[in-house]
């Protein structure tokens, strides 16, 4: 049957208390046990007795007043009543609709309430499925001669037709539970309604009859409601369960919309209750049970949905269908479209209870049971068996087709989660702060997934915590638009006052926690005692922040630890049986990252994560703004010295997260910043990158070079990011000059990994660099920059050529010593060695091996690096406090390469170490090069006595030509810069014929001839101005006590000065000699050893 509209809300005064009511009926049913008691000693009797009932209440108006509890009757014998038959009742026929008709309203009455009660105070021997209420029809016959029904009697009907054993009377057929009656008795009235519309009578009479439906209908669903509060009050055939579970059918049913098996085998489906009644049906519960008792009469209903949902073992993996998850979550969605069984939701004792831990509110909870439902495996191991078993023979649409189908189930039922959340918002105040703080509860009691190492077991569920972040991100699109029109209802100080989220144990972004409680403290003495509600998107925003944190941010950390194992895992994959099973195989953790992936790569999910961080970014940056118009305008950069209070304050995950997410779509989904994404992450990233003091945590500084974003993917090969970085105005302006300022920030962070950690940062930055370099518009940047703030880039070259030094030395070395391990193994020496020796050997190797893979990487990127800089910037590396060293690093570096040692370098399979020594040689000879018209630089060359010799470039200038290294003219450069020199060096070794240095006139540190002394204020230290430079570009202390200090504070000591410039001046008079070089020892290098 189809749906009817609903019917108008009937008068107050015809509803019944069910309180009244169940008071009576449980007078009635204490009478009816006691006449029964007595009815045992006479078969007889107990075969002809008729049902007994209460006495007649006072008449009543068409809307009576609320019945009042009624006496027990006492016992009547009754004429043997013919047995009533239960089996297959016709449904009444619904009269055409004919010419209007003299309506006779008693008729109508009479009729009416007999064919939806089933029920009549006159002997019908040829209907057999009207029940006889014969006791009833006794009491009344004096009062009513006619017997005919009235909606006066329809009150006494009921409770007798509900207290009617069937079984006394040996009644044949299947014998319903009393809401079976009562429900169907409901769907008999929808069809009198219709019935009543379409015959065409007046609306005076149709007028006239509604108050008879009315009351029809609230006294049945009155007495339904009781019935599925308390079976026990009324009859219930044997065999049958009665009571809260008999609404699960019609509503398990909405999973199908399809008629399902019935009620009884006595209802007819014309009588049954099907899935399109369920809303109507349950509204009118609503209406009689709303504010009285309710709870009492669908709380055990949502329970077992709940309880059936949590036992479908098959989780996703199953169609979920009829008694399964799906149909559950579909029931539940059928039962909160009803706004006050949304709100009853809410006040059930398993909603929200109290005492529960981060692992079992999803186990213990309404809506934990479908919200742990997942992809993911640790929880339902079903799915990999089901979806990608022998994952090593399945082809990729194969694999493709099982995700589509998984992400397609997801869809639904993250689509239901929604539907059932917002319909508990949407349904008022109160439910809905019972549905933030669930959420809420949830989030605060899985703090600890915000840890390193945490078992599991003790927090809630990735899938879990997921989909409720799945439910914020829909609850929050309302405000995520592409204007940005509700920024500012976003309270910047919601966390100080609320006490929604737990955030105490938050690192700040820049403050101590002493300071975030000094600002929280302030702002609610600001809002006072009293402080007003915080607005719905202020809850959401933050709400959505915190899951993001707690659940997709930390699932990917289980996933990149999975991504990195995938490799491992497919070498070993070979050496498995075809016919393994998936569970217990190595294959197991390749099918767990790709069913992951499903849940993380979910087109659907990173588009709505997307627009959710995108809104994020702009309220930050908005914050941050001292003119708050971001994004109407370009903010202008850098930011003020002193960061807005509120931004301070808030945990460090609001931007850690927004870095973390675009690292895992530039890496994993780069597709998906194809049409938007790529201008609002570099906006966030150039923001806070060129006022990095807005942040504390230097680790958290450094993930803000996106560098993977440079990496090639697909056609385009300067990565998804490329384009903006070589575009955007803000990139052309401020970024090398960022990049360069943060490579010099990084050598210092107060972190106990700080020495370790920049190197990362570097390589990043690098990365960068080699992205936008090619620009001309970026080098007249970096130009600009050398020009304006020598002292800064002079920094920056010091540390740029410090790490070439130190990478490269550690690469270099790293190498020999493997190179001198391998040997051992080769040797028939090996063979003699106990397997512990053996076993100590091998793990150094691949110590060795480790450290060599990561050091070689770290060094070509920086060296590369100097090449760029060499060629465009060459004034910085000229300064004397850098120009020495960098010669001392290039000749050692050419030595290592060129020299007798080279085949040292040399190691098995050199690809596995990423070690490319034509590249690396290529590298140097162009940095000679670009430097070799910079006099400071061929003096320092020349001066360095450790490793340079002119064998060496000749060496290098033969291996570039033999093996195509470098064109013709470029080795003819390196040549002709060889030349100058060794002129240099003829004219250095004439000037500094001094003899023997007395010690006052060395360096402390470096043990050469000081120029320029200076004394450093807190030591009291003399050193050539030249070293005491050099050392503050990478290190701001004094060398001798650690003190601070800075260039400015040197006090030039113009005594001492003097005095060496005097002692110089007569060194050079009397002509002092030094020994005359020895001649260079013969090269015989082999370059097939290495290059």
């Amino acid at each position: 049957m189809s749906n009817q509209e609903q019917p108008p809300n009937p008068p107050t005064s015809s509803l019944t208390n069910p309180q009244d009511d169940a008071d009576r009926i449980r007078l009635k049913r204490l009478a009816k046990l006691q006449a029964q008691q007595s009815n045992l000693s006479s078969p007889a009797a107990s075969s002809s007795s008729t049902p007994a009932r209460g006495s007649s209440p006072s008449p009543a108006a068409a809307t009576p007043p609320k019945p009042k509890p009624i006496p027990a009757p006492s016992k009547r014998t009754e004429p043997a009543a013919t047995p009533p038959v239960f089996h297959s009742p016709k449904p009444a026929a619904t009269p055409k609709a004919t010419a209007p008709v003299k309506f006779d309203f008693k008729s109508w009455e009479n009729e009416t309430i007999q064919t939806v009660l089933k029920v009549t105070l006159k002997p019908q021997p040829n209907n057999a499925d009207i029940v006889y209420l014969s006791g009833l029809a006794e009491d009344l016959r004096s009062e009513i001669p006619s017997l005919d029904l009235n909606i006066d009697l329809v009150d006494q009907l009921l409770i007798s037709r509900l207290e009617f054993d069937p079984m006394a009377v040996q009644a044949t057929g299947s014998v319903p539970t009393s809401f079976e009656y009562l429900s169907s008795c409901w769907k008999r009235l929808q069809a009198a309604r219709t019935a009543l519309a379409r015959r065409g009578y007046s609306a005076a009479d149709i007028a006239q009859a509604t108050p008879v439906i009315t009351k029809l209908k609230d006294l049945i669903i009155s007495y339904a409601g009781l019935s599925l509060q308390e079976p026990s009050m009324f009859y219930q055939p044997p065999g049958k369960e009665a009571g809260p579970k008999e609404l699960l059918k019609p509503l398990l049913g909405l999973a199908t919309s399809s008629l399902l098996t019935s009620l009884s085998n006595t209802a007819t489906p014309a009588d049954q209750l099907e899935p399109s009644d369920m809303e109507q049906f349950i509204a009118d519960i609503a209406a009689r049970f709303d504010g009285d008792g309710l709870e009492d009469v669908l709380g055990p209903v949502f329970s077992e949905l709940a309880d059936l949902i949590r036992r479908d073992a098959h989780g996703l993996a199953g169609t979920g269908a009829e008694n399964g998850w799906r149909a559950g979550l579909l029931a539940l969605e059928g039962l909160v479209a009803v706004k006050p069984v949304a709100a009853v939701m809410t006040r059930l004792p398993n909603w929200n209870p109290h005492g529960l831990t981060g692992a079992f509110i999803e186990h213990l909870t309404l809506m934990g049971a479908p919200a742990r439902l997942s992809v993911f495996t640790r929880e339902f191991p079903r799915i990999g068996t089901t979806y990608f078993s022998e994952p090593e023979k399945r082809t990729r649409s194969d694999v493709e087709g099982a995700n589509n189908n998984l992400r397609a189930t997801l869809h639904v039922l993250q689509q239901s989660l929604f539907s059932i959340m917002n319909a508990i918002v949407r349904s008022g105040p109160t439910p809905r702060e019972a549905c933030l703080s669930y959420l809420a509860t949830a989030l605060n009691l899985n703090l600890k997934r915000g840890g390193m190492r945490i078992d599991p077991a003790t927090v809630a569920s990735d899938g879990y915590m997921i989909n409720l972040q799945t439910v914020l991100l829909r609850l929050a699109e309302p405000f995520l638009d592409a204007k940005f029109s509700k920024i500012d209802k976003v309270d910047p100080t919601f966390l100080a006052y609320s006490e929604r989220l737990d955030v105490s144990e938050e690192t700040r972004i820049k403050a101590t926690s002493d300071e975030s409680k000094a600002f929280s403290d302030g702002v609610k003495q600001q809002l006072g005692s009293n402080p007003p509600a915080a607005n719905f998107i202020s809850e959401v925003f933050y709400l959505t922040a915190a899951f993001n944190h707690y659940g997709f941010v930390r699932t990917l950390s289980t996933h990149d630890a999975l991504e990195k194992s995938l490799q491992d895992i497919q070498d070993h994959l070979e050496s498995v049986e075809a016919d393994r099973s998936y569970i217990g195989t190595p294959a197991e953790a390749q099918v767990t990252a790709a069913i992951e992936n499903i849940k993380l790569l979910d087109p659907d999910f990173i588009f709505r994560m997307m627009s959710y961080t995108t809104f994020l970014m702009a309220w930050l940056i908005r914050l941050v703004d001292p003119a708050k118009r971001y994004p109407d305008q370009t903010v202008s950069l850098p930011l003020p010295k002193e960061p807005p209070k509120a931004f301070t304050m808030l945990p460090e995950y609001f931007i850690e997260d927004v870095v973390e997410f675009y690292f895992f779509l530039v890496r994993y989904s780069p597709g998906s910043l194809d049409l938007s994404g790529k201008k609002e992450i570099f906006e966030f990233i150039i923001t806070f990158l060129t006022s990095t003091w807005y942040i504390k945590n230097p680790h958290l500084k450094a993930r803000l070079i996106l560098f993977y974003g440079t990496l090639s993917h697909g056609r385009d090969r300067m990565g998804v990011l490329g384009p903006v970085l070589n575009s955007h105005p803000l990139a052309l302006k401020h970024l090398v000059a960022a990049l360069m300022s943060f490579y010099v920030e990084v050598e210092h962070t107060g972190a106990s990994s700080q020495f370790y950690d920049k190197f990362d940062a570097r390589r990043n930055i690098a990365y960068v660099m080699k992205a936008i370099w090619n620009n001309p518009d970026h080098r007249n940047a970096l130009n600009k920059e050398v020009q304006e703030n020598m002292d800064k880039f002079v920094r920056f070259a010091n540390l740029l050529m410090n790490d070439c030094t130190y990478l490269l030395d550690e690469s270099l070395s790293k190498l020999t010593e493997i190179h001198g391990i391998q040997n051992e193994m080769a040797s028939a020496e090996w063979a003699t060695r106990t397997p512990q020796e053996k076993k100590d050997r091998m793990k150094a190797l691949q110590t060795l091996e480790h450290q060599a893979t990561s050091y070689i990487t770290l060094g070509k990127s920086t060296v590369a690096l100097l090449k760029d800089f060499t060629a465009q910037a060459k004034a910085p590396f000229m300064a004397p406090e850098i120009v020495d060293r960098l010669a001392a690093m290039m000749n050692y570096n050419l030595d290592a390469l060129v020299g007798p040692k080279c085949s040292n370098l040399k190691v098995e399979n050199m690809e596995k170490y990423r070690f490319e020594p034509k590249q690396l040689l290529r590298d140097i000879i162009t940095i000679y090069i670009n430097l070799s018209d910079q006099p400071e630089f061929v003096r320092a060359v020349a001066s360095e006595g450790r490793s340079y010799r002119k064998e060496l470039f000749e060496r290098a200038a033969a291996i570039a030509t033999k093996r195509g290294l470098k064109s013709s003219t470029e080795v003819e450069q390196l040549l002709l810069f060889v030349t100058k020199v060794e002129e240099t060096k003829l004219l250095i070794d004439a000037e500094e014929d001094l003899g023997e240095i007395p010690d006052e006139f060395l360096d402390p540190l470096m043990y050469t001839l000081m120029r320029d002394p200076v004394v450093l204020p807190s030591s009291k230290t003399t050193i050539d101005r030249s070293t005491i430079k050099s050392h503050l570009l990478s290190d701001p202390t004094d060398p001798f006590n650690r003190a601070p200090l800075s260039i400015d504070d040197v006090v030039p000591n113009n005594e001492l000065r003097q005095k060496i410039m005097d002692w110089v001046a007569v060194q050079r008079s009397q002509g002092k000699a030094l020994d005359a070089p020895k001649p260079a020892e013969p090269m015989d290098v082999d370059d097939s050893n290495v290059l």
